[in-house]
C-alpha cells in the first residue's frame, strides 16, 4: 500500500469507519450512510502516477430505458463543478461520484483525506433525490438539476 492509501487506513480507523482492504487492487472499500441514501464506496491508489481517487457509488443501477435521460443529468450536474464529478457506465447504469487527486510532493494528511472523502459524499447525497426523480417520477433532467441548485 502506498502512503496515500495509508493515510486513508488512518483516516478511517480514527474515525471508526469499518473498511476491508483488498491489497491486489491497491484499494481500501467501505459504506457510507447519507440522509437520502446508502453508498458503497471506495477509494483507490495508482502509486506509481502518484494519485488518489475516492469513489461513492449510488445504490441503485440505472435501468436500460432511462439512461439517455440520467447521462444528461449527469452532464448537467457536472457542468461547473470544482471538486470532482459523476461518471455514468452507460453499460450497466452504474452511478458514481469520484473526488481526486495528484498527490506528488503533497502532504496527506487527514485534513486533505477528510476534505475528499466528505466533498464527495455531500454531493453524491445531494444530487441523489433528483437522480430517483429522473428515473423513477419522470422528471426532466433539466427540472431535477434547477430544483438540486435552487435549493443549494
Amino acid at each position: 500500500m502506498g502512503r496515500a492509501l495509508d493515510a486513508f487506513k488512518q483516516f478511517f480507523t480514527e474515525d471508526e469507519w469499518p473498511f476491508d482492504e483488498v491489497e491486489e487492487h491497491a484499494m481500501l472499500t467501505t459504506g457510507f450512510k447519507g440522509k437520502n441514501g446508502n453508498f458503497r464506496c471506495y477509494v483507490r491508489e495508482r502509486s506509481e502516477q502518484e494519485q488518489i481517487a475516492f469513489y461513492s457509488v449510488s445504490p441503485m443501477d440505472v435501468p436500460g430505458e432511462h439512461r439517455t435521460a440520467v447521462a444528461e443529468f449527469v452532464a448537467r450536474a457536472n457542468y461547473g463543478m470544482v471538486i470532482g464529478n459523476f461518471e455514468f457506465d452507460f453499460s450497466d447504469g452504474e452511478i458514481r461520484y469520484k473526488t481526486s487527486a495528484d498527490v506528488e510532493g503533497t502532504e496527506v494528511n487527514q485534513t486533505f483525506v477528510k476534505n475528499l472523502v466528505y466533498a464527495n459524499l455531500v454531493m453524491m447525497d445531494q444530487y441523489l433525490p433528483g437522480l430517483m426523480q429522473v428515473v423513477y417520477a419522470g422528471v426532466t433532467p433539466l427540472d431535477a438539476i434547477r430544483t438540486i441548485e435552487q435549493a443549494n
